[in-house]
């Protein structure tokens, strides 16, 4: 008789049922991972063998309801290798990533399963079917093409095989990334924290605490090291932080990726040469919005230009105040943040310390459910200590529609970095919304990486790390606010999942929402309307610095990704392309190669990079229909961004729903407006 094992059960409790996080064990995965995987075999394979002609009901709808457990067992898998990554979970995510991979292929390639879905795709005209189910039947089917269903046996082994290598690369990638980011710069003496802010020298004090260490530790984390960058008056040490946290990956060591990045690519690019498209860019956009490499490239070049010479702009700027240092000191990209800092400082009266004491962690995430509550309706509940979490940090909440008080659904906040969490921001769903067969609520969650306080003590956090704060509740109210049937209908082109995102960063610097949110940490004063309008007047500084450090990164990733024998050097790639584009000195890209997890870690974004871009052209035009209509709180537009970019999943083309929010397709003139470039 086998052993009881947590994850392989239905999940218990309140609101559905929630994850068991406070009994998930590593040792506990291999069985599970084994089970829900010849589970779900068997419910595919006793669908391919069904002897009745092929309608939605017995091969769509009931390719829908199977995998369930697979499915629960790989999003706890995913939240622990992300959230709590240890050693342990490090050698199962390189163990079973290419046996989930091949499980996926044995699915795709399965005899007689495609056939039927082809029965169901021919029959579409003659079917009484609804339109969301002619649109899961059609994204079915191009699902199954898109993945080799069509290929011939020999075509499927081999790809098939490409596909396990590939996983394995992307876990062996992940974990040399994280072993990376697991370090840190120790600080020793009072002399190493000149000009840093107390909130810093606090963190940083607690950093190394937890590490066992005396002194001050600067993680390699983008939010602990841009502060450092910012206010470090120590030239030296800046440099030195910089240079690992953009050496990440890039040692020579035992955690280097360069070989395992040049092995992927060429491996995509088999990939895409066996299921006959021109390169992996055109496999991966061609169910995304953009649609093309080429259009996508022709929008990260309509910007960059304005882009470069933002940036020079900003250099000369920065460079008369470096002069006052040094004469003979000429702008590094250390150098950036700490004098664009100096500039804020000086031409525009504006200290960031300052700005940081009415931005208190506790109060900038009460701002953002406040701001969804007064736009969708909801209501969001503290419910923290009634259902388990993986770590001690984590919040809960319910959230209810209002005023009805229904149930909507759960969302959990993971704050603080920590040893074994990955780098960044990012959003998670653990239960995807549907209302089939009853139907489930959504379980949301973000996780970041903000640092601790001292004991008692405050966080307070800068303005980007309220925009990140905010950036990623836009993707949990997408989840939270999702309304649809099927689950498989959930998951939005790439290049329109930012949309969400990207606009609610908008509501930081709403009246409203700072009047009531932005008080300062030990006075309760609201924060000043003339700091305020300072702030508003620097916003387009920096602006330069970063939209150039973004779409190089993009530009590269395209380019790396259309060639079509995937053939490259990354080192030797990246300084080439950077000299072609003619990326300024002074900056470097927001993700060098050999760390650039968004396009390693898994096909995620790779060949998608532009996705940022994109969305941020949707949102900064979408945001003016608010300003046109009303202002950021105008119900009625809000209503209509939740019908139509929020609600409806991938049920209808995501450029006609954006046209249905708009009444037109998104223009790009708010964007370069916005950032000052127009």
């Amino acid at each position: 008789m086998s052993q009881p094992n947590v994850l392989l059960d239905e999940w218990t409790g309140p609101y559905g049922g929630v994850p068991p996080w406070d009994r998930v064990q590593a040792s506990e995965f291999p069985a599970a991972l084994a089970a829900c995987i010849a589970e779900h075999l068997a419910e595919v394979e006793r669908i391919a063998r069904n002897p009745e002609p092929p309608t939605f009901d017995n091969t769509i709808l009931a390719l829908e309801r199977s995998g369930r457990t697979r499915e629960r067992v790989l999003r706890v898998f995913a939240v622990m290798r992300q959230n709590l990554s240890t050693p342990e979970y490090r050698a199962l995510d390189r163990e079973w990533q290419p046996r989930i991979a091949a499980a996926v292929d044995a699915i795709r390639f399965m005899p007689g399963l495609f056939e039927r879905i082809d029965g169901v795709h021919e029959g579409l005209a003659g079917a009484a079917l609804l339109p969301e189910q002619v649109r899961l039947v059609t994204h079915v089917w191009d699902d199954f093409v898109r993945s080799g269903a069509r290929l011939q046996a020999e075509e499927r082994a081999r790809l098939s095989a490409v596909n396990q290598e590939l996983a394995a690369l992307y876990a062996d990638f992940r974990g040399r990334v994280l072993a990376d980011e697991n370090t840190w710069t120790h600080l020793t003496s009072e002399a190493d924290l000149a000009g840093l802010p107390a909130g810093l020298v606090a963190a940083a004090a607690e950093a190394a605490r937890e590490r066992g260490l005396e002194g001050w530790a600067i993680l390699n984390t983008r939010s602990s090291v841009d502060p450092f960058l910012a206010f470090s008056a120590r030239r030296d040490l800046r440099q030195q932080v910089w240079t690992r946290f953009k050496s990440r990956g890039d040692n020579g060591d035992a955690n280097d990726t360069n070989a395992i990045i040049t092995r992927i690519v060429k491996l995509r690019a088999e990939r895409v040469q066996l299921l006959g498209y021109a390169s992996h860019a055109h496999w991966q956009m061609a169910d995304s919005m953009a649609g093309t490499p080429e259009r996508a490239r022709a929008l990260l070049m309509q910007v960059w230009p304005a882009a470069v010479a933002r940036v020079r702009a900003e250099v000369a700027q920065m460079q008369a105040h470096a002069a006052k240092d040094d004469e003979s000191l000429r702008i590094e990209p250390w150098d950036y943040l700490y004098y664009a800092e100096r500039v804020r400082q000086a031409e525009y009266d504006i200290d960031v310390a300052e700005l940081s004491a009415y931005f208190e962690l506790g109060r900038m995430v009460d701002a953002a459910m406040w701001s969804a509550e007064q736009r969708y309706a909801i209501a969001f509940k503290e419910i923290t200590g009634t259902v388990p979490v993986f770590h001690p940090d984590m919040r809960v909440w319910e959230v209810l529609d209002v005023p009805s008080g229904h149930h909507r659904g759960l969302f959990y906040l993971d704050t603080f970095a920590r040893s074994g969490k990955r780098s960044g921001a990012w959003a998670s769903s653990y239960r995807t919304q549907c209302r089939m067969d009853g139907g489930v609520t959504a379980l949301a969650s973000n996780n970041n990486n903000f640092l601790k306080a001292a004991p008692g003590e405050p966080v307070l956090v800068s303005l980007d790390d309220v925009r990140t704060l905010f950036h990623e509740f836009g993707h949990s109210l997408h989840t939270l606010l999702q309304d649809i049937t099927y689950p498989s209908l959930a998951v939005t082109p790439r290049d329109f999942v930012e949309l969400p995102s990207q606009i609610n960063e908008q509501w930081v610097f709403t009246r409203e929402l700072l009047d009531r949110f932005a008080r300062h940490y030990r006075t309760g004063e609201p924060i000043p309307d003339a700091l305020i309008d300072k702030v508003k007047a620097a916003e387009a500084f920096s602006q330069g610095y970063k939209t150039v450090e973004a779409v190089s990164a993009a530009i590269l990733d395209v380019d790396l990704h259309t060639r079509p024998d995937g053939v490259f050097e990354p080192a030797s790639f990246e300084r080439e392309m950077l000299e072609q584009i003619g990326m300024p000195r002074e900056v470097a890209l927001r993700h060098r190669l050999p760390h650039f997890d968004h396009l390693f870690g898994s096909d995620g974004y790779s060949g998608l990079y532009y996705s940022y871009l994109w969305a941020d052209v949707m949102a900064a035009d979408g945001w003016q229909a608010f300003l046109d209509e009303g202002g950021p709180f105008n119900v009625d537009v809000a209503l209509r961004f939740r019908t139509h970019i929020l609600s409806d999943g991938n049920t209808t083309d995501r450029a006609e729903a954006y046209r249905r929010f708009r009444g037109r397709d998104p223009e790009v003139a708010a964007l370069l407006r916005e950032r000052g470039l127009g």
